[in-house]
């Protein structure tokens, strides 16, 4: 494609990053940027190039900006991909390495935090401010938009993909077995024991549960549950809230979902899970919700017409469905670009309503709704009309992720012990007891 330069990055060792001062470049640039610069002036960075380190999940709308935003505006994007599991790494590493490869990150949103007081992200508070009337900062999903970018205080990027969970059934396995969408994780558990002791001999599962080990895999799992039993990863203090009985019934509820799934949980990624429910051999999965756009897609779904999609279930005394916001990204600026008025140019024409809306619409983007406008859209109501029904009135009040500056090491740390609990190494109970232990004094430091 013209304007664009891909390059694949594979695995980045995990190592200790030592934490480096935060940048504070922010202002010298506001002024050199001017007020008044447009998001599409007339082929203004043409001969330019700005670098991109994307996710692979994004990896078609990394393409299709590339070329958009080069038509727009002169400028090439070369796009770095990455998997989605390694992109913090890897953007930390090329600043504190002084490689200064790229320019604009996709982050992960509980990562914000640390990437904020390592130095990595740039504090884009003020060119915010200077640029609200066309980036309508008050049209984004407010829980969303403080969430992706908001630590101590000040703002460190746009969001870019409003991610959250739905629980995606297969009618006509349901439908076979006599069975309903389940209200309860209760429910939910004597459905898929019903559907795979009847179908597990023709390699049908009750479900597909996702429990690879990193932390966006399994921790969104066990999200599903602790909002689903009312339950919060903080207090309001800022502690541990895994000492309650909620976070103990989330994990409990997961291990008892094991016996059921697609062989095998702890080896169910994102990777794994999709083509098992789009080629018909689970009933069930809780996935992002552009699975929605995907499953109708003839092209690589075999149960077109065939699905549907609800609020994750509760359990216990809630009542309440609550959604959870399980991955999610945001475009930052590298502290150590040396493009950083191009680069907000990039990300000013990523995240804008307009752009936003296209990508929304686009099969196969990965892209979800982060704006109220769009969300609430006429012609994203029509796009995907059972996820539009499932998210509108949740993203509003769902349950976040933490995104301080330890945030990173609380999941990584929740999810050794889910994965023991999957393993029959721990009881939830104990697992649960080791992490909030471990919590209260990764928080304490």
């Amino acid at each position: 494609m013209v304007g664009t330069v891909f390059t694949g990055v594979r695995g980045v060792d995990r190592r200790r990053i030592l934490k480096a001062a935060a940048a504070g470049l922010a202002m010298p640039y506001v002024a050199r940027l001017g007020v008044g610069s447009a998001f599409a002036q007339d082929k203004a960075f043409a001969g330019q190039e700005v670098s991109l380190l994307i996710i692979q999940p994004h990896v078609v709308t990394g393409q299709k900006l590339a070329a958009d935003f080069e038509a727009a505006t002169g400028a090439k994007v070369k796009v770095t991909v990455v998997p989605y599991d390694q992109v913090q790494a890897k953007a930390t590493l090329d600043v504190q390495s002084g490689a200064n490869e790229f320019d604009v990150l996709d982050y992960w949103y509980p990562t914000v935090g640390q990437l904020a007081d390592e130095g990595t992200l740039e504090d884009v508070t003020d060119l915010i401010e200077r640029d609200k009337a066309a980036i309508q900062p008050d049209d984004y999903i407010p829980l969303i938009y403080d969430a992706y970018t908001l630590h101590g205080g000040r703002r460190y990027g746009l969001p870019y993909d409003g991610d959250s969970h739905l629980l995606f059934y297969n009618k006509e396995i349901l439908d076979r077995n006599g069975l309903k969408p389940p209200a309860t994780w209760a429910d939910y558990e004597a459905a898929i024991k019903t559907i795979t002791e009847a179908e597990s001999k023709n390699g049908i599962y009750g479900a597909a549960v996702l429990g690879g080990k990193a932390p966006i895999i399994i921790g969104s799992s066990y999200a599903n549950r602790l909002a689903g039993f009312g339950g919060a990863f903080l207090k309001e203090d800022g502690s541990s809230a895994l000492d309650s009985e909620a976070a103990v019934a989330a994990a409990k509820a997961l291990l008892d979902s094991a016996p059921y799934a697609l062989p095998t949980p702890l080896e169910t990624r994102f990777e794994e899970g999709l083509p098992a429910f789009l080629g018909g051999k689970v009933a069930f999965i809780e996935f992002w919700s552009d699975l929605g756009v995907y499953a109708q897609d003839p092209s690589g779904s075999k149960i077109v017409d065939k699905w549907g999609a609800v609020r994750v279930p509760v359990g216990g005394s809630n009542t309440t469905p609550r959604l959870a916001l399980n991955a999610g990204f945001a475009f930052g600026i590298s502290s150590g670009s040396q493009k950083k008025e191009l680069a907000w140019e990039l990300i000013k024409f990523a995240t804008k309503a307009s752009y936003q809306k296209e990508l929304l619409l686009l099969t196969g983007s990965g892209i979800d709704p982060d704006r109220t406008s769009l969300l609430y859209s006429e012609e994203y109501k029509a796009f995907a009309p059972a996820v539009q029904a499932g998210l509108a009135g949740g993203l509003e009040q769902a349950l976040a992720w933490p995104t301080t500056a330890v945030s990173p090491q609380l999941q990584q740390t929740l999810a050794d012990e889910l994965a023991l609990v999957l393993a029959g190494s721990k009881t939830p109970e104990q697992a649960i007891a080791d992490a909030h232990t471990a919590w209260t004094g990764i928080i304490a430091g």
